[in-house]
């Protein structure tokens, strides 16, 4: 095979591996109410399906690099395929909740090493000239994933049954391993540095005990184990401080903090992310449970978002090169917040045209948020920090995630039985997920202005990053 061949194979391994990701992140949606009823639970619990995989997706990132550096790319992006099709399989063999959830632990840890293993290989296989291109066609199937997710899972509860969500990764996978096997090079594991566990540790023990914190899993007390969650996550978080200063070579340098953009830009990133991930956890919920929609259908009111958010990723650069970095995101995550909440004002008695604008609204501006986002925390870290800072920015997203999901389905419940009422449990919840978001604005007011990182001789890597998380758009 010849080079540019073999470059070719590498690029649509790595674009099927994050495919399969994005999709994986969008699918499972839709389907929510009917694995509900089909496991005998609330739908509304069904959110620890979602924690779970996010969450170990945020604790395995981190040490996908030293795994590849340590046992070879080839090897360890085999077995996160085999890993993740096999979680899949046990998904969609799940009898109770429980077995669900822990399925998708598994499903997680393959899914964690598909894109930064799968982004790895490519920049060790390509020249610098040709990364960017290589990343922009790897982005264009992270694209796909979420646009046809919804849809596809509502389709599947609708023709066959929901196991079929998790089942359609098993064929991808197969695929997707024997062009490992076949196209990957082969490459020996290297003796890299001692990876640092207890530093790893720390940092995913602040980010179970935050997220558990916002729903403790017990009915008794839960006022006290919250607070008790919630202060052993700010202890793992505040003990990693003093452990990075005394470590040669620790998990993320505090360094990374002295950029400010990237200090603002995560913090940013954390606020607004939460507010904007519980959206498409809980719009089919309510298309499903309060207007009735099928699946399907629910799934088909998803596709302007997605759509709206594919077209409005040509409008960035322009924006961004005439207003700059604060201007653009101050506005943009007002509208981002505003459209949250124009969600709670979605009834049966709302004409579906102005559902649809509002879906589609928050689609294109969320979908600029996410790449401008990305851009300007990243944007100026130095080549040394840029891989550090890229995993820290990897796993926030991840946790931020998972605690929108988190938030969003205990505030509806919250609200719910104070009320009586599962509708005002709705409105409510996007009422305050969307001041959430709004309060990045004020963050967002923070930024810098700089030179972009192309200019300043940044990595392209740093100034054009891929999202893990849910598939370019964000």
């Amino acid at each position: 095979m010849s080079k540019e061949s073999s470059h070719t194979a590498l690029l649509w391994i790595v674009a099927t591996g994050f495919f399969m990701q994005a999709l994986d992140t969008t699918i499972v949606n839709t389907a929510l109410p009917s694995i509900a009823h089909s496991l005998g639970v609330r739908p509304l619990a069904m959110q620890w399906a979602i924690v779970a995989y996010t969450l170990t997706m945020a604790t395995i990132t981190p040490a996908s690099g030293w795994l590849a550096d340590r046992f070879g790319t080839r090897r360890v992006y085999f077995c996160a395929i085999l890993i993740f099709v096999l979680g899949s399989l046990c998904c969609a063999s799940a009898h109770t909740l429980a077995q669900l959830v822990i399925a998708r632990v598994l499903q997680g840890v393959g899914g964690s090493m598909l894109l930064p293993i799968g982004r790895l290989a490519v920049l060790r296989a390509v020249s610098s000239e040709q990364y960017v291109s290589a990343l922009a066609l790897i982005s264009i199937a992270g694209q796909v994933g979420p646009i046809v997710g919804p849809t596809l899972g509502g389709w599947f509860v609708e023709a066959a049954s929901w196991h079929w969500i998790f089942l359609i990764n098993v064929p991808i996978g197969a695929v997707g391993l024997i062009a490992v096997y076949r196209y990957l090079p082969s490459a020996n594991g290297s003796s890299a540095p001692r990876f640092d566990l207890a530093g790893c540790a720390l940092l995913s023990l602040c980010m179970i005990a935050f997220s558990l914190a916002v729903d403790a899993p017990t009915q008794s007390h839960r006022a006290a184990w919250s607070l008790a969650l919630f202060m052993l996550g700010l202890i793992a978080a505040l003990a990693y401080v003093p452990y990075a200063r005394r470590r040669r070579n620790p998990l993320f340098k505090l360094s990374l903090f002295r950029e400010p953009n990237f200090s603002v830009g995560l913090t940013g990133n954390l606020v607004c992310r939460i507010g904007t991930s519980a959206v498409p956890f809980l719009v089919p919920l309510l298309l499903q449970l309060q207007l009735g929609y099928t699946p399907l259908h629910s799934g088909l009111m998803m596709l302007p978002a997605a759509l709206s958010g594919a077209v409005a990723k040509r409008w960035i650069a322009p924006l961004i090169r005439r207003y700059g970095y604060g201007t653009f995101l101050l506005v943009n995550t007002v509208i981002v917040g505003a459209s949250i909440v124009a969600f709670a004002l979605i009834s049966q008695a709302t004409p579906t045209i102005v559902a649809i604008v509002v879906l589609a609204i928050f689609g294109a501006a969320n979908s600029m948020q996410f790449a401008a986002m990305n851009s300007v925390t990243l944007k100026g870290l130095s080549h040394e920090d840029a891989g550090g800072g890229n995993s820290l920015f990897s796993m926030v997203q991840m946790l931020a995630m998972g605690l929108g999901v988190s938030i969003g389905g205990t505030l509806v419940k919250l609200f719910a039985d104070q009320s009586g009422s599962a509708s005002f449990g709705f409105r409510m919840s996007f009422v305050c997920v969307g001041v959430i978001t709004l309060i990045a604005a004020l963050i967002f007011r923070r930024i810098e202005e700089t030179p972009t990182a192309a200019s300043a001789g940044q990595p392209a890597a740093a100034a054009i990053p891929l999202d893990a998380t849910s598939g370019g758009g964000r």
